[in-house]
């Protein structure tokens, strides 16, 4: 009996594990365990070529790029001028607010013209007495050298009305030299903005004491155009100069995190010393600054249109790997098999890299889901969305 029951529960324990080998098969699949997989699991049909990873590809390219060469600069004011009063006297009105942009002959400042003008009124009124003066030398000179010839002036008196009225010429010509130096005075009394700019804040108001040329009033400067100056190295400074003189080269002025420039110029000045310490030498673009955007002391960055170059081949720059040998793409081989091969990079353009040795024109390129391919593998080549450069 005992030996019976032994055997019973070999047999319970023996079905019950067939029982869960079963249900694992049957809930694996969510079918009975022998039924076949589904399309989606299976690698391929029999006998058939692998199912390849999808992955957008595409082709390369051939267009004609510009060649840049960018470098780190600042802006400058083409002019910049320290505001002074040529006379003294007490500051009657500012004609323009702290930062106002002004334009050429704009009134920025005007001192307390009244004794100055009281001082032109005096000087025209000295000329009128020795305009008189000067007719009665001339009288009495013409006179005296009648009677001088008759004999009833003695040559010495005809020589003194002679230098009476010489003397009358000459105070007339002071009189006159005074008048131009009180029209001038007066008009130093306005001070009046020399050029086209922008004026800073002012360091005096209404009531203040000005002193001749030694108290500054503001500062003007001029910004449309405004200067962008920059520092490339000897090498650079070679084929710049190369192609500056085929002509005019243009430039793009770039801010900070800015893509696309907003400002446009031409290279106007290139220094005639390299700098020793440095070994550069400093070149400045003019740019146009209608919109007073740009101000002096801006970093930016100078992107010199040197040329342009034909028949380049690009690719995307997100289709760029690199390894311990250096960079490669992945381009679709034969057979639909990811082929790795080895680029020589060259210029940047847009979103786009010209290549200069290791691909040919239309090679499909593969340019995404790379993290997921290797050389060799299997993939379904699918038109990428489009890009710029295509």
């Amino acid at each position: 009996m005992r030996i019976s029951g032994f055997f019973t529960i070999v047999a319970l324990i023996v079905v019950a594990a067939a029982g869960w080998f079963g249900y694992q098969a049957y809930s694996s699949n969510g079918k009975p365990a022998g039924a076949p997989a589904t399309a989606a699991a299976a690698p391929a049909a029999p006998g058939g070529p692998p199912r390849g990873l999808p992955v957008p590809v595409k082709p390369v390219a051939k267009m004609t790029i510009p060649v840049y060469r960018e470098f780190v600069g600042s802006t400058e004011a083409i002019r910049t001028v320290a505001i002074q009063a040529k006379i003294t006297g007490y500051l009657m009105k500012r004609g323009a607010a702290d930062g106002a942009d002004v334009k050429q002959g704009d009134l920025l400042y005007k001192i307390d013209p009244r004794d100055y003008q009281a001082a032109l009124d005096q000087a025209k009124a000295q000329v009128q007495k020795d305009v008189a003066a000067l007719q009665y030398a001339r009288a009495t000179d013409a006179r005296n050298g009648t009677l001088a010839k008759q004999g009833w002036v003695t040559a010495d008196a005809h020589d003194q009305t002679t230098s009476n009225m010489n003397q009358g010429i000459a105070a007339l010509a002071a009189d006159q030299a005074a008048v131009q130096t009180a029209e001038n005075n007066l008009a130093y009394t306005e001070i009046r903005a020399p050029f086209d700019g922008r004026i800073s804040k002012s360091q005096v108001f209404e009531g203040n004491l000005i002193n001749a040329a030694g108290t500054q009033l503001n500062t003007l400067v001029q910004i449309d155009p405004i200067y962008a100056t920059f520092n490339p190295s000897e090498r650079d400074f070679v084929e710049i100069e190369k192609y500056r003189a085929v002509g005019k080269i243009q430039a793009d002025i770039l801010l900070t995190n800015q893509t696309d420039p907003q400002y446009t110029g031409v290279l106007t000045f290139v220094d005639n010393t390299v700098d020793r310490t440095t070994g550069t030498i400093s070149m400045r673009v003019t740019v146009d600054n209608p919109k007073h955007t740009l101000l002096p002391g801006q970093y930016v960055r100078v992107r010199l249109h040197l040329t342009d170059q034909p028949d380049t081949l690009l690719v995307p720059q997100t289709a760029i790997g690199a390894n311990q040998l250096g960079q490669y793409v992945y381009i679709v081989g034969e057979g639909n098999k990811a082929q790795q091969q080895p680029i020589t990079p060259g210029a940047t353009y847009k979103d786009m890299i010209s290549i200069v040795k290791g691909v040919k024109e239309g090679d499909s390129v593969i340019v995404g889901n790379l993290q997921k391919i290797g050389p060799g593998a299997p993939v379904t080549p699918t038109p990428a969305p489009g890009q710029s450069g295509s």
